[in-house]
């Protein structure tokens, strides 16, 4: 669209309210109405073209309400992530979809298909943060290029009637002597700490203008926030993995490719005396046992290159004991202590006659690698039909069945052979069950003790996003103080032929340059600066 010229010779681009050099009011209102000095009066895109689709966008994305709209919403679905909890707190061994469906039920089933169980880097999340960081850049590119050349634009003499209808206005009477008035002026706005320019007889007086760009700072910085949240589903950016290992054990850590390896050498569990003074009131009030050290003594190696499919070799990288607080950090990787548990790891068994008890053998079960027979001699031996680690009764199928393949409640299907009975016999062993499906077995298989060994839960960590949050915080924060603590004053100053005319303008704080400015009218012997928005309200 064709550009507006101004009586002073300024080409303002279409939709300009006031012109960006002299301040004439372009498109003519009701004479005693203010001007509408919000972003200079200078045309925005969004505001002045909406005819093809990329305007439309741009319009619906420069909308302060969408931007509010987004917000809210995002505010609502981490609000709703709040009411079961997220995938990282429920048990790693377990079935999501199945734990929320069990735990809460319907809605449970509802939170996870949509997405709510791992909200943070659910896509629909992540988009709702990417169409915020576009409505940010979107509002201030709108705004903000306006400003800025309307400011880089203005020049020092202004239209009668950009003065008249600024909302502090003043008009004194000529002095005989108005070289030495303007000189005066000059000195006393300098005094006040304003930036001073001269053209003729007019004066434009300006300080804290950088408190105007206070926002876009903002902007900025929270772009930059939001760039470094949506970073962590990029791989290799952000790492979060519980890993579980045992004692003994040699395990690739999870997020490294399998380019390093843990072995759990000891696990040391330490519970405070509750004879020790420090803290024998407080211990003496809990029942149960109070950690005072639980640490994974552990060896980190690095594996060489290898084959595909070979083994690869180890190089042990160092000796370390985790504890709480107290990481493995490598290669901007860092492992924390975060809990611990006991699992039962081999089971011992008899097989003893039915009604004498008198044992003919013995045996282990390793729960983590179960043999499929046992020898127990003289002929004696006991085959494993059927082993279900975490055991329940399956009602549909009426078998038994596992959830998991934690051996958190074993349980097995014995086949029982000795000299007497050939064809063997069938026992069914759980937890406080002892079941003999036939009913008249001659032998049967006994509990004789169990042993259990420590499992370390480590978190893996790994988080190159934020230094990027902590920047963006950090600017906004800035942008937060440079438009909080200042404001951008102006005054103007016209000297015509039978009076002094006086206008001021402040983006906030009208009180405060108003205070300012009757201190110099006051030492000049000029006219106090009238409100004139509270004078018509009055009227």
């Amino acid at each position: 669209m064709d550009k507006i010229k101004c009586d002073c010779g300024h080409l303002n681009p279409y939709g300009t309210i006031i012109c960006e050099a002299c301040g004439k009011p372009i498109q003519e209102e009701s004479p005693d109405k203010l001007l509408n000095m919000r972003y200079e009066g200078t045309a925005r895109r969004s505001q002045t073209y909406n005819t093809n689709a990329v305007d439309k966008v741009w319009n619906f994305f420069s909308s302060v309400k969408v931007g509010v709209w987004l917000i809210v919403i995002t505010l609502i679905a981490s609000a709703i992530g709040t009411i079961f909890p997220q995938q990282m707190y429920i048990p790693p061994t377990v079935n999501p979809a199945a734990y929320y469906e069990e735990e809460y039920g319907m809605l449970g089933e509802i939170y996870y298909i949509l997405g709510f169980h791992n909200l943070y880097s659910s896509w629909w999340f992540v988009l709702l943060l990417g169409l915020i960081g576009v409505s940010i850049t979107v509002a201030s590119i709108d705004r903000g290029i306006p400003l800025f050349r309307s400011l880089r634009n203005q020049r020092v003499a202004k239209h009668d009637n950009f003065l008249k209808k600024q909302r502090m206005f003043a008009i004194t009477k000529r002095p005989e002597d108005e070289e030495q008035f303007m000189e005066e002026i000059l000195f006393r706005l300098k005094e006040k700490r304003y930036r001073v320019r001269r053209e003729g007889n007019s004066i434009l007086a300006e300080k804290g203008r950088f408190s105007r760009w206070g926002p876009y700072v903002n902007h900025v910085g929270l772009i930059i926030f939001l760039l470094g949240s949506m970073l962590r589903i990029v791989p290799g950016m952000y790492l979060d993995e519980d890993m579980w290992i045992r004692e003994g054990e040699t395990k690739a850590i999870k997020g490294t490719d399998q380019e390093y390896y843990l072995k759990h050498d000891k696990f040391t569990f330490e519970v405070y005396d509750k004879k020790e003074e420090r803290f024998s009131d407080a211990l003496n009030r809990v029942q149960q046992p109070v950690p005072k050290n639980y640490q994974s003594d552990v060896t980190l190696y690095k594996a060489d290159e290898k084959l595909p499919g070979a083994k690869p070799e180890l190089s042990e990288v160092k000796d370390y004991s985790i504890q709480v607080n107290k990481p493995l950090d490598f290669d901007g990787y860092s492992l924390y202590q975060v809990d611990y548990r006991q699992e039962m790891r081999h089971m011992h068994f008899e097989l003893q006659n039915s009604e004498t008890d008198e044992a003919v053998g013995s045996f282990s079960v390793d729960l983590l690698n179960p043999k499929d027979e046992f020898d127990l001699g003289d002929g004696n031996r006991v085959e494993l039909q059927g082993y279900y680690p975490d055991f329940y009764f399956d009602k549909e199928t009426k078998k038994p069945a596992t959830k998991t393949n934690i051996p958190n409640n074993p349980a097995f299907i014995f086949k029982m052979f000795t000299p007497e009975t050939p064809e063997g016999e069938v026992a069914f062993i759980a937890i406080r069950q002892n079941l003999d499906p036939s009913g008249d077995n001659q032998y049967k298989v006994a509990f004789d003790g169990v042993e259990t060994e420590f499992i370390t839960g480590l978190t893996v960590k790994k988080d190159y996003t934020l230094p990027i949050i902590l920047i963006g915080g950090i600017i906004f924060m800035l942008g937060v103080v440079q438009g909080l603590y200042w404001n951008h004053r102006r005054v103007w100053v016209k000297v015509k032929e039978e009076d002094v005319w006086m206008a001021v303008h402040t983006n906030k704080n009208w009180h405060g340059i108003r205070r300012e400015l009757d201190d110099i009218t006051g030492k000049l012997n000029m006219n106090q600066l009238v409100d004139q928005q509270e004078e018509s309200k009055k009227a």
